[in-house]
């Protein structure tokens, strides 16, 4: 594992970087992408939150009984079961990264039709927050 895996790791919290990694790329995927994350949050009324996200501009917040409420808690407890933390930590996690690799995944304002490089963005995040 090299330096840079190891401080992802250590900064998304998990047990070991790829876990912690994969938890937002299986999450988008499960999801149907960033289209099907930000129309789950508007069925769930959340919309405004989640175009936030996409849009440029401020990102809202959302908090972990947000996600658990939008994703469900048993998504959320399957996430925290791979990585070997409690439902509560992993729903604080996802409610902290989530905006933002939606937010580096939509640059110009907009979900862009295709697979996005979900891990490549993930990793643009992480090193922007320890080197940026």
């Amino acid at each position: 594992m090299g330096l840079l895996d190891s401080l992802a790791g250590q900064f998304l919290g998990g047990s070991n970087s790829e876990g912690a990694m994969g938890m937002l790329s299986t999450l988008l995927e499960q999801q149907g992408g960033v289209a099907g994350v930000v129309e789950k949050f508007q069925n769930g009324g959340l919309g405004e939150i989640a175009q936030s996200w996409v849009a440029s501009g401020q990102n809202l917040p959302i908090s972990s009984e947000q996600i658990e409420a939008v994703l469900g808690n048993e998504t959320v407890a399957g996430i925290a079961s791979k990585l070997g933390i409690d439902p509560a930590t992993a729903a604080g996690q996802i409610s902290s990264l989530l905006p933002q690799l939606i937010d580096s995944l939509t640059p110009n304002g907009q979900i862009e039709a295709g697979s996005p490089d979900v891990m490549g963005a993930a990793m643009n995040l992480i090193k922007g927050k320890l080197f940026g």
